[in-house]
């Protein structure tokens, strides 16, 4: 969408529930999207552990203001479900995670048509994935990441090709000897191979973000762009916490790093990425890289890259040399 073009009004509709006989619980998805418009792509939207389909308003509403058709799942993690570990489904829940985008995608069709004339107006074929944290690592699976299991051998490989771009949100990196004991004991699957993730990708990431439950520091967190095929950019948000500035949520009080300047960093390289990497407007990245001056983030890009960028690494602070 140009500068000039004003955002369009959106309407949202929750719950929208899945059957989901294996699942145990039906699957429960929002939809938000613009009222007008044609040929509007999709992006499936993974919440981080412990939030649901009504997380990160700060960029949905974003989003669908700038021409993108919103779905969100709510996973069995999420805190209005309630399931604690003595749940048969609580060990596997990041497999669950997994099944649930790819029947969403399965059901997209259904999903978009819960809006009344929405479905019409939908490129479902223009799909991206979008997660944050825990849903970073969820969504990186049907980009091409695997986990890697206790010999270190990959497991299976969930790429889903109707995927055509993905953005990965504070996702944590690789496990191998970096994990506390206690992620070591519960959370074995934090051990991603990235080398298969070949789908074109944005990686965002806070020079501030210290997990406790990885003994590196924040530059754990940009292990995807680092370590795979497919992630085209970094930007770098500094001062940039867990939260990213506060993507979760309006004036949340888990948000620890509150700056409405990084949220709308976030918001608008996200727009710019999926705009150009969905074929919806071609220059859009290569307008945000060329132009955007920010005091609050940087940008590296990969040598090659199809978005048609053609741009390196280059800082966004205002005076820098790209």
């Amino acid at each position: 969408m140009s500068r000039s073009t004003p955002p369009s009004p959106v309407l949202s509709i929750r719950p929208v529930l899945l059957p989901a006989p294996d699942r145990g619980t039906d699957l429960a998805v929002r939809v938000t999207a613009p009222t007008t418009g044609t040929d509007r792509p999709v992006i499936v939207l993974a919440h981080g552990f412990g939030g649901s389909m009504t997380s990160y308003d700060p960029l949905v509403d974003h989003w669908s203001a700038n021409g993108f058709v919103v779905v969100q799942p709510t996973f069995l993690d999420s805190s209005t479900l309630g399931l604690t570990p003595a749940d048969p489904r609580y060990p596997v829940i990041w497999q669950h995670r997994v099944d649930d985008l790819v029947h969403v995608i399965d059901e997209v069709d259904t999903l978009v048509a819960s809006l009344p004339g929405l479905r019409e107006r939908v490129d479902t074929d223009r799909l991206a994935v979008v997660g944050h944290s825990w849903g970073g690592q969820s969504v990186g699976m049907l980009l091409g990441a695997r986990v890697l299991d206790a010999e270190g051998r990959p497991g299976a490989d969930r790429t889903d090709d109707r995927v055509r771009a993905g953005v990965l949100l504070a996702t944590t990196g690789v496990a191998r000897g970096d994990l506390v004991p206690f992620a070591q004991e519960h959370f074995a699957f934090m051990d991603p191979d990235f080398t298969g993730l070949t789908t074109p990708s944005l990686v965002v990431a806070g020079d501030h973000d210290q997990s406790a439950l990885s003994t590196r520091g924040p530059d754990w967190f940009t292990d995807v762009y680092h370590r795979s095929p497919g992630a085209r950019h970094l930007v770098t948000l500094h001062g940039g916490e867990h939260s990213l500035g506060g993507i979760q949520d309006y004036a949340s009080t888990a948000t620890t790093d509150e700056s409405p300047e990084r949220v709308d960093l976030v918001r608008r390289a996200t727009t710019a990425f999926l705009r150009t990497a969905l074929d919806v407007e071609p220059d859009a990245w290569a307008e945000f890289a060329a132009t955007t001056t920010e005091p609050v983030g940087s940008l590296d890009s990969a040598p090659t890259t199809p978005l048609r960028s053609g741009l390196r690494g280059g800082d966004l602070t205002e005076g820098s040399a790209a």
